[in-house]
């Protein structure tokens, strides 16, 4: 559960680790190979997807499942948020 948990935070941190952590590794690749201006947001994802994976290795808690599913549901937090919320409030006033 812990590695989920972590995986989840780090799925949220992509948008801001877009400057600080992936402008650094996206300007090394660029020596070697062309890099789209669109796989920026991927190039983080899969830093937070490593980081999420090397944290939890070392706390021993978590399966890759769990692992990829929190990243993944932690990235798209907030707009999943802004959706049920949306849906609830459709309920709310249709009653």
């Amino acid at each position: 559960m812990l590695g989920f948990i972590v995986a989840f935070i780090a799925g949220l941190l992509v948008p801001k680790i877009e400057e600080t952590v992936t402008a650094p590794v996206k300007a090394f690749l660029q020596n070697y190979f062309k890099v789209e201006p669109a796989e920026t947001r991927a190039i983080s994802f899969m830093i937070a997807l490593l980081g999420a994976a090397v944290i939890s290795a070392l706390l021993e808690s978590g399966s890759t499942f769990a692992i990829a599913l929190g990243v993944v549901l932690g990235y798209f937090g907030t707009r999943l948020y802004a959706l049920i919320k949306r849906v609830i409030e459709a309920r709310t006033d249709s009653d």
